[in-house]
């Protein structure tokens, strides 16, 4: 029996489920697809070898021979298998930040707030997601700190097998969660009045996050000056913990990158100036006049993470967001990647933004980085995910046709080698399409809910 006649007759026998818990050391391979690996160049068919949550091998044709006997078969052709899709900004999970008591509050934890049972984690599997960065709010000068998670819902476990936030996040290879820091300036964190002493002014917000940047220096060189030259801690050395100056000293040492909200040129200028004066790593949000300074953020060596329809109804300081502005950026060198800001692009759409943004100028091939490859450099995970490389966590998409195109639907989404999302699954295409009770715990966050429901009494 030839090669190509026995890889028919296996596929016609499957089943398209995720494997079993106790069927994780079966390799699956996808073959007849045409494979857009990121890393190289577009495989028009080929196909995708997955164990153990790893990829095992990609490549044109069929998989190699001495893999056969293991593997079980998914044919997958007229589709389009591509890595899964990276998210540098989304607010899914009902996540509440900083409150009004402060406006710089780095200590604070995104993660203790996140509902990991919200629908929006269906929604974003649904529009090919499966890595993320949760943040909080823009109306702080430090709303504190995000969380990187892994939509790590498994179809063949009730619930997806997800019962806390610990069973989503990304972790450190010591132990510890990962993510970023969230700052904003620009018109979100001011307030009028100088309340609780958020500022009023752009220069009274760049003094307030100088002053804590300064404070964080002595600090950082307290807790190293109470180490010996072995790196033995003399705890009576140690300054009194505080949560804040901690996390701006992990900044300092470059451990946590800051997730900056910005939008105007000045704006933007302030973050980079800031930036270079105290030495931290910075990831540039939002960027609605990106483009006019980009030679100044690619000289900066700030990353991007761009957004191109923004502030429902209008905001003055985004004015100049233009379509056009993600390519303007990588033509400039702006290692630039595409975000959703959840809510304000919905998860489904994700892949729509990285074709407005090829619409608007940007290359193919940078359009569809944007959204895996870049975003994982961005988040510090491009060793793990954003491409179809052989070695790296086998999240990938199965699409029914090109990404870029707007007949294109995600069918399926597949994080760490098993089953997340299938539209097949009629619960699962609820999530997809819409409909009643398809987000009926977003509801309390609608701005008009309260008083809808008092009409309906």
């Amino acid at each position: 029996m030839t090669r190509r006649i026995l890889l028919a007759a296996w596929c016609a026998a499957i089943v398209a489920t995720a494997p079993s818990a106790s069927g994780q050391d079966q390799a699956i391979a996808f073959v007849n697809a045409r494979i857009i690996p990121i890393d190289g160049p577009e495989i028009a068919q080929g196909h995708l070898v997955v164990r153990d949550g790893r990829i095992v091998h990609v490549g044109a044709g069929a998989p190699p021979r001495e893999n056969l006997s293991s593997e079980r078969v998914i044919d997958c052709t007229g589709k389009v298998i591509m890595p899964g899709l990276v998210d540098t900004h989304s607010h899914i999970g009902g996540v509440g930040g900083a409150d009004g008591s402060g406006p710089l509050q780095p200590g604070v934890r995104v993660r203790d707030s996140i509902n990991v049972r919200s629908s929006g984690f269906k929604r974003a599997l649904a529009g090919g997601l499966t890595t993320v960065n949760i943040m909080p709010g823009s109306g702080h000068l430090s709303s504190g700190q995000t969380v990187y998670v892994k939509l790590r819902h498994r179809k063949d476990l009730p619930g997806g097998g997800v019962r806390t936030i610990d069973d989503i996040t990304i972790w450190t290879r010591e132990g510890a969660p990962m993510g970023g820091l969230k700052m904003a300036n620009g018109t979100n964190p001011q307030r009028s009045g100088g309340a609780s002493g958020f500022p009023e002014t752009r220069g009274k917000a760049a003094f307030l996050v100088r002053q804590q940047f300064i404070k964080a220096q002595e600090y950082a060189r307290r807790l190293d000056a109470a180490k010996n030259a072995d790196g033995v801690v003399d705890e009576t050395k140690l300054p009194e913990r505080d949560l804040h100056m901690e996390t701006l000293a992990e900044v300092l040492r470059g451990e946590r990158v800051v997730h900056h909200h910005t939008h105007r040129h000045d704006d933007i200028i302030t973050v980079l100036r800031l930036a270079e004066e105290f030495d931290f790593r910075v990831v540039l949000h939002h960027v609605s006049d990106g483009w006019v300074v980009a030679d100044e953020i690619a000289a900066a060596g700030a990353g991007v993470s761009a957004i191109l329809i923004d502030a429902p109804g209008g905001k003055h300081e985004a004015v100049g967001l233009r379509f056009e502005a993600a390519g303007m950026m990588e033509r400039a060198g702006v290692l630039t990647a595409i975000h959703t800001d959840d809510w304000i692009t919905d998860s489904r759409l994700f892949l729509r933004m990285a074709a407005l943004a090829a619409r608007g100028g940007m290359s193919r091939e940078g359009a569809l980085r944007s959204v895996t490859i870049v975003g994982a450099q961005l988040l510090d995970l491009d060793d793990r995910l954003g491409s179809l490389t052989p070695g790296k966590d086998a999240d990938f998409i199965i699409l029914s046709g090109d990404p870029l195109s707007v007949y294109s639907v995600v069918e399926q989404t597949w994080v760490e080698g098993m089953l997340a999302f299938d539209r097949n699954d009629p619960a699962d295409r609820l999530y997809a399409l819409g409909g009643h009770g398809a987000v009926h715990d977003a509801e309390p966050y609608f701005c008009c809910y309260d008083h809808l429901m008092q009409e309906a009494k």
